[in-house]
């Protein structure tokens, strides 16, 4: 067979790639993928022909790839209408600028944290710290219980949110599994200490018939050091003089689908399986936190918070409050009003938490 069903001489593969300016190696995976299968393979020597009418198809893939948009998303694209398929890339383009302001924070928030090792590690060893912190719960305006757990002190904070029919008993057995760390003593190692209570935690979490567990995420400080742990989707922020950053990523379905490609981060809160969880504390699946050293400064504000917060009201708003308000307090009550005027359907945690020298001795909220 050497023409298509139009009449058309069907092409090489070679004639099709430099045609389509994909490579024959890229057209064969492809073909394997069933995206672009050639018109007709040579059941004797299995030689790949081509018809010219593939081109069209041929030269979107191409583009797309040149988009980076990956390739299960590309099959979905390929099988739509023209105005249908202009909408997909555009919301994939989309999704890209997002993501891609998302890295850029993260990258400068480890280029701040590398410089600070580099230019002045000696001086943030030497300076001690202490916190000025504030921790609040609120019911939200539609969910019947109050899940969600805090606890902020002189050297932990930590949030965690609940969920399935023993979920508020879940959070609160988290939250009170660290507090003994608050009276750590000096020199142990906060990230192993962290570490093992909050295993201790998982192990202990509450089984029922239908699943029950916690997130948790949480600071421990140790000098000019805080130590982070995070299971869930709950949340840590930082700000700085740069900014505030995101220092903890989800663990839930709907950020693994965002992190394929598969979901943009517009469509993720009306997903219905955006509740579903990857990790966190339940007893049953393995323990495996995030957990990471954080060199810590005079001036900074932290915040930790559950998805009640974080679910309605947008990062900006968050910078906006933490920015303008006074002291931990007025910014953990501001959040809480801010969580309110977005409707509140979802319990909400805060823990706010300002840095200072430890000789400034600032009293505790």
């Amino acid at each position: 067979m050497n023409h298509d069903a139009d009449g058309a001489e069907l092409l090489t593969i070679g004639a099709f790639a430099r045609a389509s300016r994909l490579s024959p190696k890229a057209l064969r995976l492809y073909d394997e993928l069933r995206l672009l299968p050639p018109a007709h393979v040579d059941p004797v020597n299995g030689y790949r022909r081509y018809a010219p009418a593939q081109l069209e198809r041929a030269r979107l893939v191409a583009w797309l790839r040149r988009l980076g948009m990956p390739l299960t998303r590309i099959r979905e694209v390929c099988e739509l209408t023209p105005d249908t398929a202009a909408d997909a890339v555009a919301a994939y383009w989309a999704q890209v600028e997002a993501d891609t302001a998302a890295r850029r924070d993260l990258a400068a928030f480890l280029v701040d944290q590398l410089q600070r090792k580099d230019t002045a590690p000696m001086t943030a060893s030497a300076t001690p710290l202490t916190m000025r912190y504030a921790a609040r719960t609120d019911r939200g305006l539609v969910r019947p219980a109050n899940q969600d757990a805090a606890h902020a002190g002189p050297r932990l904070l930590a949030v965690a949110d609940g969920y399935g029919p023993q979920g508020g008993r879940a959070a609160a057995a988290a939250v009170s599994a660290l507090q003994h760390l608050e009276d750590t003593p000096a020199g142990t190692d906060p990230l192993s200490a962290l570490e093992e209570a909050a295993r201790r935690a998982h192990r202990a979490a509450p089984t029922a018939d239908e699943v029950t567990g916690s997130t948790l995420t949480a600071l421990l400080r140790a000098g000019s050091q805080l130590a982070l742990l995070h299971l869930g989707d709950s949340r840590a922020y930082v700000l700085r003089d740069s900014g505030l950053f995101r220092i903890t990523h989800d663990h839930s379905l709907v950020q693994s689908l965002i992190d394929e490609g598969r979901l943009t981060p517009e469509e993720a809160p009306s997903h219905p399986q955006r509740a579903q969880l990857l990790r966190s504390l339940d007893g049953g699946s393995p323990f495996t936190p995030d957990l990471q050293l954080l060199d810590a400064r005079p001036g900074e504000r932290y915040l930790l918070c559950t998805d009640g917060l974080t679910g309605v009201v947008p990062p900006e708003s968050l910078q906006e409050v933490l920015t303008a308000a006074e002291t931990p307090e007025q910014a953990v009550a501001d959040l809480i009003d801010l969580a309110h005027a977005a409707g509140a359907p979802d319990n909400v945690a805060c823990v706010v938490a300002d840095l200072h020298p430890a000789e400034a001795e600032v009293p505790a909220g």
